[in-house]
């Protein structure tokens, strides 16, 4: 938290509870008198706000909670416009809320009031906009990565928790790592137990020889992949059924996300 703010005897405060359509705008000024009122996330009230602060000539202070990211760029307009901008900690603020007002509720009216007491008290944090301290590039590109981890994790997770042990569970056991592509393709080629037996154990060793990946003791690792798919408890389905084909996708989209 950051506990130093301005002189307080010049200084507009401005307490914004940011929202996905309006914001909730809470503004003291230097007599002590306050304005409060709604702004919608709109460039004609970005600009109507900054020239009412700028009007002033004076130190402006703002602090906003953030809703998920609708606070950036309010937050770059403010700052582009020359103000200091601070975010307020949703928790911080929650717990304030409870003290002062008895309430838990989120959506309580007086959260405008919350924001203006912690930051005149410098209970703030500091902001960094990613867009003008030249790491917004950096930051999107790592948030996308992570989203694709989780996607990937989600569909592995799809496949391992519901497709496998439905229609071929003991193959399981051959899965070592996500990063394995050849257990992929062998899913793809032969994603249940009836597309391998339909082969004699010579013709799937060598119709799986290229696509399943380096091996020690290939041959006998392949005997085994059959003799595995002989012996399944899997559900007795055809690899032309619909409700195979629906995962294909699935298991080739885990090394294409």
């Amino acid at each position: 938290m950051n506990k130093t703010t301005s002189n307080t005897n010049n200084v507009i405060w401005v307490a914004i509870d940011v929202a996905k359509a309006k914001n909730d705008v809470l503004i003291e000024l230097p007599d002590g008198k306050r304005k409060k009122f709604k702004m919608a996330n709109s460039l004609t009230d970005f600009k109507e706000l900054v020239r009412y602060l700028k009007a002033f000539n004076l130190p402006c202070e703002a602090g906003l909670e953030a809703t998920g990211n609708y606070h950036r760029p309010l937050a770059y307009h403010l700052q582009m416009a020359g103000f200091t901008v601070h975010l307020i900690s949703s928790l911080a603020s929650a717990r304030t809320r409870e003290a002062l007002h008895n309430s838990w509720d989120k959506n309580d009216p007086k959260d405008a009031q919350v924001i203006l007491h912690l930051l005149k008290t410098g209970v703030v944090q500091t902001y960094h906009d990613p867009l003008i301290h030249k790491f917004n590039d950096v930051q999107e590109i790592a948030k996308t990565y992570h989203q694709i981890s989780l996607r990937k994790v989600r569909v592995q997770h799809c496949i391992m928790n519901h497709y496998l042990p439905l229609y071929f569970p003991e193959v399981e056991k051959y899965f070592h790592s996500s990063r394995a592509q050849w257990f992929t393709n062998v899913l793809l080629k032969f994603p249940v137990p009836s597309a391998i037996t339909k082969y004699t154990a010579e013709e799937f060793s060598t119709t799986a020889w290229e696509i399943s990946g380096r091996k020690v003791n290939k041959q006998g690792w392949l005997a085994d992949f059959y003799h595995t798919a002989a012996e399944s408890i899997g559900l007795p389905v055809a690899e032309t059924d619909q409700a195979v084909a629906m995962f294909n996708p699935h298991i080739s989209s885990i090394y294409k996300i």
